[in-house]
């Protein structure tokens, strides 16, 4: 028994060296290796999508003015017309009698001034020869001022009926596109019988929008010394196509909205219709609602960085940050504009520092790093001090890199 209990404790011991000279010999494992991007300034343009409703920039509701049968339509409907282009015809016969009628009670006023006139002469020849009386002259005096009045209402009354007669013409007072007719021919239509037919302008055309005020005071800042000329409109379409024509901030509300904080702004486009298209099928409708993008003219220097390398959490976004010793540190930072490639920092960084774009899943705050600064031309790093080691390729930020495995111990 004592035999066997040496030999056991002499086998124990020698296992336990082993072991140890085992661990002794495994190698510690270095510092993470991740690729790093130097903060550079960058041009960006930057944009802000509203949502925004075309509207025409004139839309007249077209009204019979005076009332009358309707007797024809001189247009197709959703057609362009010009402006003057007869649309309608009411019935002119009753109309062109009452002219008529009009125009002999101008003839019959005329003769009695005209006979006043001469009963007026006579009576002032005899009052000079001491023939007449002052009475007789100052009757005729009157008849001529009567006549002459008669004459006046009896040209204002033909005026106005010549008026109701070009009436029983509508044409259409701007050129634009017309939209479907209310009342059809044969019906009796007066101004109190509603709209015939709508005829809105369509080149160029309006974008309505609203904005919120604190965004309103942000570009008005930004731009304060070229004002609407800083920015430029384009749209997106409800199908998702981009239009291609470029608008013009002109107008800016001058009330707030109470609920909703925000001001209505308006900008010029032009809407033309596609080439070898049809004038009436233009891109852009009355009242149709679009994605106003808000673009700046000129691009503005930030600091950039790529996208990947923004992390989020409760505590807000932040990237880390690699020092000259190596270490990443945690460096919370406030964006800007960014695009799904780049982010653009408004403060937290500045030019020159490097921060971590691959391996993100591999730091911690604190944590020594082999840091490897990206190429941005070839999506590749290189060693940030070591030419001899071999480049890492950069986390594609579509796809989340896996952890890296722990060493086993």
């Amino acid at each position: 028994m004592r035999g066997i209990l040496t030999a056991g404790i002499f086998g124990a011991t020698a296992l336990a060296v082993l072991a140890s000279g085992a661990v002794a010999q495994m190698p510690a494992a270095g510092p993470p290796a991740v690729g790093v991007a130097v903060v550079e300034p960058s041009a960006i343009t930057e944009t802000t999508e509203v949502r925004g409703r075309v509207e025409a920039m004139q839309k007249v509701d077209l009204i019979a003015r005076v009332t009358g049968f309707l007797e024809k339509q001189m247009f197709d409907e959703g057609a362009e017309v010009r402006k003057g282009d007869l649309l309608f015809e009411l019935e002119r016969a009753p109309f062109l009698a009452d002219v008529e009628a009009k125009e002999a009670g101008v003839a019959q006023a005329q003769a009695q001034l005209d006979n006043a006139n001469i009963a007026l002469e006579r009576a002032q020849q005899l009052l000079k020869n001491a023939t007449g009386t002052q009475r007789a002259y100052d009757d005729a005096l009157a008849n001529q001022k009567t006549a002459a009045a008669l004459l006046r209402s009896a040209q204002a009354e033909l005026t106005q009926s010549r008026i109701n007669l070009d009436y029983t013409e509508i044409r259409s007072p701007i050129d634009g596109r017309i939209g479907r007719v209310a009342i059809d021919p044969g019906n009796v239509v007066g101004p109190t019988a509603g709209v015939l037919v709508t005829v809105v302008s369509q080149d160029p055309i309006y974008v309505v929008f609203p904005m919120s005020v604190r965004r309103l005071l942000a570009l008005r800042t930004e731009y304060a010394a070229k004002g609407f000329n800083a920015v430029r409109l384009r749209l997106r379409l409800p199908d998702g196509r981009l239009y291609d024509q470029v608008g013009k901030l002109d107008f800016v509300d001058i009330s707030v909205a109470r609920d909703t904080d925000s001001i209505i702004l308006r900008g010029t486009i032009p809407n033309k219709a596609p080439k070898g298209a049809p004038n009436h099928l233009r891109e852009l409708t009355n009242d149709e609602f679009v994605t106003v993008i808000i673009e700046g003219v000129e691009p503005r220097k930030v600091i950039a960085v790529p996208r990947v390398a923004i992390v989020t959490d409760m505590q807000g976004d932040y990237v880390f940050v690699v020092g000259d010793d190596n270490v990443a540190r945690r460096r919370n930072v406030k964006l800007g504009q960014s695009t799904p490639e780049v982010a653009s920092v408004e403060s937290g960084l500045k030019a020159g520092e490097k921060v971590v774009v691959d391996g993100i899943q591999r730091v911690a705050d604190g944590r020594t790093v082999n840091p490897q600064i990206v190429s941005p031309n070839t999506s590749s790093t290189a060693p940030a001090s070591d030419a001899n080691v071999p480049p890492i390729p950069l986390a594609n930020p579509e796809r989340k890199s896996k952890p890296a495995r722990e060493p086993k111990k």
